[in-house]
């Protein structure tokens, strides 16, 4: 299924994307909140300006999409997030694209083609305990 755009200004045209992947070993993680690591990647004119691995700040209900949002990021991609943290992006209008795995270069390049399509969502209650980050119950400031 092609993905839809759901924002206001056209995808295609917009210039400037800053999106955050799931990552785990240079491949998309399952699961959003617990993954290892980010890949932060700043595109302009379709070209990749900028990429680096960041370790995940923390798991905590909430955090990572203020986290997100403050580091200007429009667009969150993984292989799967829970209902909660899709409501938060919505509310932070970010976009979060779930059910895709593969290499990290590979999706940069198929969401720069604007050929990255969606699957099933990877993500179910309890499905990641024990993988990756542990949720914390603590907030964050």
């Amino acid at each position: 299924m092609k993905l839809s755009n759901d924002n206001k200004e056209d995808e295609k045209t917009k210039s400037f994307r800053k999106i955050a992947i799931s990552t785990d070993n240079e491949n998309v993680s399952e699961h959003f909140g617990r993954c290892p690591e980010f890949t932060i990647v700043e595109i302009e004119n379709k070209e990749v300006k900028s990429k680096k691995i960041i370790e995940n700040p923390g798991h905590a209900t909430g955090f990572l999409p203020k986290f997100f949002k403050e580091k200007q990021v429009d667009c969150v991609i993984a292989g799967g997030a829970g209902f909660r943290a899709k409501q938060l992006f919505d509310q932070f209008d970010i976009k979060l694209i779930t059910g895709i795995h593969g290499k990290i270069d590979d999706v940069i390049q198929k969401f720069i083609k604007d050929k990255l399509e969606s699957g099933e969502d990877f993500c179910s209650p309890g499905k990641g305990k024990g993988y990756g980050v542990e949720k914390e119950d603590s907030k964050h400031d």
